[in-house]
């Protein structure tokens, strides 16, 4: 084969990339594209991508090749870059929203009409979301019996970077996304910055992970942004921690993520619809949906999580599970207000676990305890025993003493600046 385009979207990689890996094997030419889709709002991620976009061009550089980035529709692109190149076929990772598999088929049938080859390749999951099926079912409902099933599973072997990337002659490599001048978050984006965070991870964090990772004030993997953008291979993740110590209960948080996005695969309506109708209706009320927005509910623990979101991208998971219990069970307000806000804000956020995570606190998805509301206090206590993590991001009761800022109504006096709780005190438990 003389020349393939290896479409990237969200495997932004040299490392374990199989469409890369299998486009270098087999055809003489290679060509690495992005394309900028306006059609898609990076939101609060536009810096972040940038970064990775940046260093992946660095990265094909190294090999000998290059990223060549286009601007506008990815099919139109992709096609009219084909006949320039007189590329013999398109290739890319597939994905599991509903928008990517639109793109995907539309893809396919203009391949189809200009007899280019089109394949598809699993990158973006550690198990490729039909892979594993329940008797009787297209996917599964229950986190438990697919975690069973897929730690039995053996996995593919992590690929290595192309030897080398040859390029066409003559083909404009294109301008990539500015940068800002003042990154929002706390990450820069890459398969640098993640393959290094991913090696410090490993050797200094993991062995604590199971006693440690549901504290506040714990710094976890944070691997989540990486992998959201494909940054580093949750293939080579997993197969990397999984002898480790500490490496169980790791790898367990990522066959969630593998979990959501086999449910996704099936039920494309997720970000849109409740996977499990339990609800008929929501409170309209945006006053109170704003202050949760803006960490002003009153509630120190809810709002030191919706403060860290504002300032960093990012949220410990069992701080996501306290706002979002708030948001949902507490005031009765829509998830999909609450998965909207966290889609514009983390730089982690993918529609399969953002909006699979929602539904799950929220009783409409694929918890087996629908019903279950969470208890910010009693919560509180446990992540944040000495209050170090709310005093962190509400600086109003940074003056409050241990656990004691966690339920400031109680002090003799008002705090200057913070509200009173949204909810009364006795509904909080």
């Amino acid at each position: 084969m003389e020349t393939v385009i290896v479409l990237l979207t969200r495997d932004l990689r040299v490392h374990d990339n199989p469409a890369l890996a299998e486009a270098c094997e087999q055809a003489r030419h290679v060509v690495p594209l992005f394309v900028v889709d306006p059609a898609i709002e990076p939101r609060h991620r536009a810096d972040f991508l940038s970064c990775a976009l940046h260093d992946l061009r660095s990265r094909l550089r190294e090999l000998g090749g290059d990223l060549v980035v286009r601007h506008g529709d990815p099919v139109a692109e992709a096609i009219k870059l084909a006949r320039q190149v007189r590329a013999a076929g398109i290739w890319a990772a597939a994905d599991v929203s509903a928008f990517a598999r639109r793109r995907e088929e539309r893809l396919a049938d203009a391949c189809a009409g200009e007899r280019l080859d089109f394949r598809l390749f699993s990158g973006l999951t550690v198990v490729p979301p039909g892979d594993l099926v329940p008797i009787g079912g297209d996917h599964y409902r229950v986190f438990t019996p697919y975690w069973r099933v897929w730690s039995e599973t053996r996995k593919r072997r992590v690929l290595d970077p192309p030897a080398q990337v040859r390029l066409p002659a003559d083909v404009d490599a294109g301008t990539l996304p500015i940068r800002s001048p003042k990154p929002f978050g706390l990450l820069q984006g890459g398969e640098t910055a993640g393959r290094r965070r991913l090696d410090e991870w490993l050797s200094g964090g993991l062995a604590g992970y199971a006693q440690g990772h549901d504290l506040a004030a714990e710094r976890t993997s944070m691997l989540s942004p990486y992998l959201r953008f494909g940054c580093v291979s949750p293939v080579e993740v997993v197969t990397r921690a999984a002898p480790l110590a500490g490496g169980d209960d790791f790898v367990r948080q990522l066959c969630w993520r593998d979990f959501y996005y086999q449910v996704a695969s099936a039920f494309p309506e997720l970000p849109r619809r409740d996977y499990r109708p339990r609800r008929a209706t929501w409170e309209d009320d945006e006053e109170a949906a704003e202050a949760w927005r803006q960490g002003l509910t009153g509630v120190p623990i809810v709002d030191a999580g919706m403060r860290q979101l504002r300032e960093e991208g990012w949220m410990h998971n069992r701080l996501r599970m306290i706002v979002g219990s708030f948001l949902t069970k507490r005031l009765g307000i829509d998830w999909r207000i609450g998965a909207d806000h966290f889609n514009d804000l983390l730089l982690d956020a993918d529609i399969p676990n953002n909006c699979g995570n929602w539904q799950w606190v929220a009783g409409t998805g694929n918890d087996t305890r629908p019903n279950r509301v969470i208890n910010p206090l009693r919560q509180a206590k446990k992540v944040d025993p000495d209050g170090e993590y709310v005093r962190r991001y509400v600086l109003e009761l940074a003056g409050l003493p241990g656990s004691a800022v966690h339920e400031p109504w109680r002090h003799p006096a008002p705090v200057p600046g913070y509200p009173a709780p949204m909810l009364n005190e006795r509904l909080l438990p």
